[in-house]
């Protein structure tokens, strides 16, 4: 299986992601912001990181990079893509998914590690966990708050399209403690927390994120 690897000006975790992707083990294909086509690929990350220097607006500018008309239309006809904090803004940028990450409540970066309970397990991205498990990984952003308006909020929690929450004390302001959710068709994922930081127990604070990775193949097989 091969998964593509989206680097824009400014993106800084798309060799960690790429790294995930192999450990789990698919193929990891490096695409360009300025790509014509997305090199046969059978699904797409769009990393952390600062696109474009998060100038105008976290996500804004990226959405209109060439690379993502193709993306696109190929989540569009249901492609698997994954969208790590900034590419989670991208995704809502580019309305593959509702809402908007905006400044975190406190106005300061945050860093920490982060503990997260796994809701919607059904996802191409989130198969490998089981529903309610609770996992430990990196959380880093100044944007990371999710929000939305209420009939949103109402639609994303009547459909269960929630697919993450915080643990304990909100860390950014999220509305309803979200740190990720899915699209209608389930092939479209925004994570605020980092995965790709905790494949392995050496590098990271657990080995819990590779769920993320692992699932793409397991849907990909069904």
């Amino acid at each position: 299986m091969h998964v593509g690897v989206i680097t824009f000006p400014g993106t800084l975790d798309d060799r960690d992601a790429a790294r995930a992707v192999v450990a789990a083990g698919a193929e990891a294909v490096a695409l360009w912001h300025a790509d014509a086509d997305l090199k046969n690929v059978d699904a797409v990350i769009l990393p952390g990181g600062f696109s474009y220097g998060d100038y105008l607006r976290c996500g804004a500018i990226s959405r209109f990079a060439p690379v993502m008309n193709l993306v696109i239309e190929a989540a569009g006809k249901g492609m698997p893509v994954l969208g790590i904090c900034n590419g989670f803004q991208v995704l809502c940028e580019s309305h593959l998914l509702p809402g908007a990450l905006t400044r975190n409540s406190d106005l300061h970066f945050l860093c920490r590690d982060q503990e997260i309970e796994i809701v919607n397990n059904t996802t191409a991205w989130t198969s490998s966990y089981k529903a309610g498990e609770k996992i430990v990984i990196p959380l880093k952003n100044g944007e990371g708050s999710f929000q939305c308006d209420d009939t949103t909020l109402a639609m994303l929690e009547g459909e269960g399209r929630i697919i993450a929450r915080y643990v304990g004390q909100n860390p950014n302001g999220s509305r309803n403690l979200i740190a990720g959710i899915t699209n209608e068709r389930g092939n479209v994922v925004g994570l605020m927390p980092h995965p790709e930081h905790a494949i392995d127990e050496l590098t990271g604070p657990t080995a819990q994120g590779l769920g993320f990775f692992t699932s793409i193949l397991n849907a990909m097989v069904k």
